[in-house]
């Protein structure tokens, strides 16, 4: 029997900062989409989470932590992660890091009061950006963005700030992982290759031609950004994630048009 490639399942969740307009990535929803996941049909696991994120509105000032933290505290790895910007409205504005290096009790009195957000270093956003995010950096995502999130498979988040929302905070775990220092800010990539971590290697492929799939041998996910073509026998449009399996067939990844899609996989 061949082992080709097949398409994750999506499941959306409502969120208060999202958005009901998702072309052209899914259909328009009743509900307000914050976040839409990525899982095995079968329930199975990935070591590599792949959301899609809409704003309306500012999300948390947030921070994950690495493995070691992680496994002592929560019993369970820790995360980094990566932003591919696909869309943005003017003015839109996103946060990695800080102005400048602050003392762990400056950091806390700023979040009790709310002044963190005025000492985050703010981004202009624009589509096609690109941000790495490892353990301990404080970020925060305004509103009108579109982007597309990949990070390890570890669901850990500590808040320092939420807007007055009726959320639990978790300001000494927090405090314990963060980088008060300054981030660089948006990647310059060069080629395909866009984040290269332990935990997963991104490239992004624009297709204007009819290639075989070359690296077999290799499990991988492949997320459509835009445009459309097929995948093996298969068709896959923008906002769909296809497993490529370990042992898989031969293939072609082909598009009649320009289509851009992101690869992902675990290093070896």
């Amino acid at each position: 029997m061949k082992s080709l490639p097949f398409q994750l399942s999506a499941s959306f969740e409502e969120k208060i900062w999202g958005v009901s307009q998702l072309e052209p990535w899914f259909r328009s929803q009743a509900a307000r989409i914050g976040e839409v996941w990525f899982s095995m049909p079968d329930g199975g696991p990935l070591p590599i989470l792949v959301k899609f994120l809409f704003t309306s509105d500012r999300l948390s000032v947030q921070v994950h932590p690495d493995d070691n933290y992680a496994l002592a505290h929560e019993g369970r790895g820790g995360k980094s992660e990566m932003w591919v910007v696909l869309a943005a409205e003017p003015g839109a504005m996103l946060a990695a890091g800080f102005r400048e290096p602050l003392t762990r009790e400056r950091a806390r009195q700023a979040a009790i009061s709310g002044e963190i957000e005025q000492l985050l270093q703010w981004w202009p956003v624009s589509p096609g950006q690109v941000y790495y995010l490892p353990p301990g950096t404080v970020h925060a995502l305004g509103a009108g963005i579109t982007l597309c999130e990949i990070q390890q498979n570890n669901r850990i988040t500590y808040r320092l700030y939420d807007h007055g929302r009726p959320r639990e905070l978790h300001l000494d775990k927090a405090l314990d992982v963060a980088r008060i220092e300054p981030h660089p800010g948006p990647l310059a990539p060069e080629g395909e290759l866009l984040v290269a971590c332990p935990y997963f290697v991104t490239q992004r492929m624009e297709l204007t031609k009819r290639p075989s799939w070359p690296d077999t041998g290799r499990w991988c996910l492949l997320i459509a950004l835009h445009g459309s073509g097929t995948i093996g026998e298969e068709r896959f449009a923008p906002g769909q994630v296809w497993c490529v399996p370990e042992d898989a067939d031969p293939f072609t990844l082909a598009s009649g048009e320009r289509a851009e899609v992101l690869k992902t996989y675990v290093p070896s």
